[in-house]
């Protein structure tokens, strides 16, 4: 999945520069189905989504849901508790609705 995919374009019409609205993301609620993992040598977000949602560009979700994790990496310090949301449907269609 391309989360850039349904972001309004525009388009500034002397330089042809192309321009995205900003992205605007979900509350991701606390659910009685997530799962919780405890980080190991090896872990990153991306490998973490493909285990358990089977696609790697939805890393994402599972950053948004730990917010004491640094935002600006895909590494994870080890032996840190992670919440790997489980409801991703409810959260990849409020995401679309916010950006569309």
């Amino acid at each position: 999945m391309n989360r850039y995919q349904n972001i309004k374009k525009f388009v500034n019409i002397k330089s042809k520069k192309v321009y995205y609205s900003n992205l605007k993301y979900p509350a991701i609620p606390l659910s009685l189905n997530d799962i919780y993992v405890i980080t190991t040598a090896g872990d990153r977000l991306d490998l973490l989504a493909n285990q358990y949602y089977q696609d790697s560009s939805l890393w994402w979700i599972i950053s948004l849901a730990n917010e004491d994790l640094p935002q600006n990496s895909l590494y994870l310090p080890l032996g840190t508790q992670l919440r790997i949301p489980t409801n991703v449907n409810s959260i990849l269609n409020s995401y679309n609705e916010l950006n569309s």
